[in-house]
């Protein structure tokens, strides 16, 4: 239920009722220790339990501000002043049993909270890959005019033009974005936000993804690791949506890995692991092998030299179930190019899927935040 998880009205929202349910509990508290004229609280409060309604106040506030400060274990506080609001009001019964309905909104936070940020959800296996992913540490040498010699005209022009040049080589980068994705033409769009780890040198790409469909929270994880890849989906952290592996995700995700490369961190583009093409000006093919599979992909640029788009007939439409996927060229139009500190890239782009009946976009997002050689986590 953190903001990360859920809409920042929701969570907003939430983090309102448990302030209230927290001062109300100040009430307790003044009662045993006489500091309030209190006659509609009827039954006497020993002085040990009015600290006990204390206590869950202060656990219910600091949970709500846990909440809004994108804290993940806030759900473990707002637990412990659950419990103890639970006993506290079984003492006072007569005077506090109305108290038990927002404990029920709050249980019921509590263990979403508990699936989607505790220590068997998507969330914690992410930070678990992401942490061991970085813990390498790496010394990077600056990208030289030399280092972009065997790349065609096209490629050197667009790495020259982000700024890359002069800058450390890309070992690995983290990215944020916001957006909105739909699993079919006709389907609802869902509003997602997203952040993600690529590793390059031994190839990785981590894509943890946050997205409300009806009103209820979906949490994604894509895991790309070596050449193998998963892709898990689950609603409310409990029901799962999607869960995808095999020979047809490991392609797709080397697609996009590959397609990653080269939106979002240019300078990974002089990896040998890719084999160029030049087709005219404005147009290259590249092909990149990884783990032994091999995918190609063609790149376009405009007359600036800037990427505007990226397509591949090696990726596969995965199913709406999770279960079975068909080939079908894939590309992701861009735009809106601006600096991200000092390296420019395309901000804003889709994904689309190019169907017999006629090719529609599925996702559209808007890129929040970029950053290079990120370490430990």
């Amino acid at each position: 239920m953190a903001s990360s998880d859920l809409s920042l009205v929701t969570a907003a929202l939430f983090a309102l009722l448990l302030v209230a349910h927290g001062l109300i509990h100040l009430l307790g508290f003044a009662k045993a220790f006489h500091l309030a004229d209190l006659p509609q609280l009827t039954q006497p409060i020993p002085r040990l339990v009015g600290a006990l309604w204390l206590i869950s106040a202060i656990f219910f506030l600091a949970a709500a501000a846990s909440l809004l400060m994108n804290v993940r274990a806030w759900w473990a506080i707002a637990a412990a002043g659950l419990v103890i609001s639970v006993v506290v009001i079984g003492t006072s019964w007569t005077n506090a049993k109305f108290g038990l309905l927002p404990n029920v909104v709050v249980l019921v936070a509590v263990v979403f909270g508990f699936l989607s940020q505790g220590p068997t959800s998507l969330r914690a296996e992410y930070d678990r890959d992401t942490g061991h992913a970085l813990a390498r540490a790496v010394m990077p040498e600056p990208l030289t005019d030399a280092s972009l010699a065997h790349l065609p005209e096209p490629v050197q022009r667009y790495l020259r033009g982000s700024g890359v040049v002069g800058l450390p080589r890309v070992h690995n980068f983290y990215a944020r974005m916001h957006g909105r994705i739909r699993s079919g033409p006709g389907a609802r769009w869902m509003p997602f936000s997203a952040e993600q780890y690529n590793i390059v040198d031994q190839p990785a790409r981590l894509f943890y993804l946050n997205a409300s469909m009806f009103a209820l929270p979906v949490q994604g994880y894509h895991r790309y690791v070596g050449a193998s890849a998963t892709m898990r989906v689950k609603a409310a952290g409990l029901v799962r949506v999607v869960d995808a592996a095999g020979g047809e995700l490991n392609r797709a995700e080397t697609v996009t890995m590959f397609n990653d490369m080269c939106v979002l961190a240019p300078a990974t583009l002089i990896d040998p692991a890719i084999t160029w093409e030049h087709v005219d000006a404005r147009t290259v093919r590249a092909a990149f092998a990884n783990a032994g599979l091999t995918i190609r992909a063609e790149l376009s640029f405009n007359h600036a030299g800037e990427l505007v788009d990226f397509q591949s007939d090696d990726r596969y439409q995965t199913a709406s179930d999770g279960r079975g996927a068909r080939r079908m060229r894939w590309s992701t139009p861009l735009h809106a190019h601006r600096a991200f500190g000092p390296v420019r890239l395309a901000s804003r782009g889709e994904g689309r899927w190019h169907e017999p009946e006629g090719e529609y976009a599925y996702i559209e997002l808007t890129i929040d935040e970029v950053r290079y050689n990120v370490s430990g986590r």
